[in-house]
């Protein structure tokens, strides 16, 4: 949940206040990891380093994990699905773009896989079963999507969520829309790292301090302390 001013901490306290009814209903389920089998069929490493685009609410907390992922190089956020004229977080904000928030994950295919990368996005980025939102966020621009950089990574991900389904691993059916990656547009500079720059923000600390520690405790063989950031600091 992000407004005109990032720096904007008591309205977001408010807001998170106010929203309260809605989320404590499922916070506790929110904040915990679901434990997923590893992908059954993954793909090949190709290559020195590639790049993978997931989109699951808001880019703040689904790149922190990505962040602290061994084997990621970078991990952007950005926007994904919509036009280069709209790829600005006012316009996307509206849910008019067709752009939904996305972090690019440039990673090495010899530390980490793809198939590895997709647990992870499943597992604790985020919950592939809400529609259109992401714990208090709402509109497709929060929604559940994998932009696949080609005929590969389409493959994958189509086993790995038909994998998860079969195995009935959530409660609900996956809703994850797969589309093909035309363009990625980086967001601003303010929203780059944002998790790590302010742990102590209220929506950080209540709905993605939780996911980087479920990193830890799930799957601690990926997990990295020191998370690889945007820009050096």
């Amino acid at each position: 949940m992000k407004f005109q001013s990032a720096s904007s901490a008591l309205l977001i306290a408010v807001v998170v206040a106010l929203a309260g009814g809605l989320y404590m209903t499922r916070s506790s389920a929110a904040e915990k990891a679901v434990k997923l089998p590893a992908a059954a069929f993954d793909a090949p490493a190709a290559g020195a380093q590639e790049t993978a685009v997931f989109a699951g609410g808001c880019f703040w907390g689904v790149q922190a994990v990505f962040q602290h992922t061994q084997g990621v190089l970078n991990a952007v956020s950005g926007y994904a699905g919509g036009q280069k004229e709209t790829a600005n977080y006012n316009a996307v904000g509206s849910g008019s773009t067709g752009h939904a928030e996305s972090v690019l994950v440039t990673y090495d295919p010899k530390q980490v896989s793809y198939g590895k990368l997709l647990q992870i996005y499943f597992s604790v980025a985020h919950d592939p079963t809400q529609l259109n939102r992401q714990g208090p966020d709402s509109g497709t621009q929060y929604r559940s999507a994998i932009f696949y950089a080609g005929a590969g990574q389409k493959q994958v991900a189509e086993r790995y969520i038909a994998q998860l389904e079969a195995a009935h691993a959530f409660p609900g059916k996956i809703v994850t829309q797969l589309a093909p990656l035309s363009a990625f547009y980086p967001a601003e500079d303010y929203h780059q790292d944002y998790a790590t720059l302010h742990p102590s923000q209220p929506y950080i600390a209540t709905f993605d301090l939780p996911k980087i520690a479920n990193l830890k405790s799930v799957m601690p063989e990926v997990w990295r302390d020191k998370p690889v950031l945007v820009a050096k600091r």
